[in-house]
């Protein structure tokens, strides 16, 4: 098993993201094409910031983005977890991914996003979990969408504009 695992689901282990992962994370966040819809895809120190700025936010939110690693393989596949973001002046829980180009299609991205939802509603105790997606980002949408969340609205957010789906937490005692 690998080490400080947070998620586990069928075929991934998803764990804290290590300065040893920028190598791996550098084919997924350095690929202008897997990076198409951020404002741009990153360089190695790019890279490097991106890991501290999540081991940051393991410390001062207590969760980030995680390290997707195929069980199979070992291999780091992506990048998947909660991130607490302020949308339009409220807190959300977001979930967000990035996977590997060679590996798109696999179901990897929705596998990893359905157990992060699931950890917002009830390791985190959200009423609700967001992911924030480019209207033109259709890969990501339909994670989103297999994941039974739903479009709400288009928001401008940090320069583009931004479609908000959601899910919400459905009580057992309804």
């Amino acid at each position: 098993m690998e080490q400080g695992v947070i998620l586990e689901t069928e075929r991934l282990f998803l764990r804290l993201h290590a300065a040893e992962d920028a190598d791996a994370l550098e084919a997924i966040l350095g690929d202008a094409v897997a990076m198409e819809f951020y404002p741009a895809a990153l360089d190695r120190r790019g890279v490097e910031e991106w890991i501290t700025r999540n081991v940051e936010r393991y410390r001062r939110d207590g969760f980030a983005k995680w390290a997707m690693v195929a069980k199979a393989s070992g291999d780091l596949v992506g990048s998947c977890g909660c991130v607490l973001q302020d949308v339009e002046g409220r807190d959300e829980i977001e979930v967000g991914y990035n996977v590997r180009r060679d590996l798109w299609g696999r179901g990897y991205a929705t596998e990893a996003a359905r157990a992060c939802i699931d950890y917002g509603f009830a390791r985190l105790g959200a009423r609700r979990v967001v992911s924030m997606i480019r209207p033109e980002n259709v890969r990501s949408i339909r994670v989103a969408e297999k994941n039974g969340m739903v479009r709400e609205k288009i928001v401008f957010w940090r320069g583009y504009d931004h479609c908000i789906y959601a899910t919400m937490k459905v009580d057992a005692t309804t």
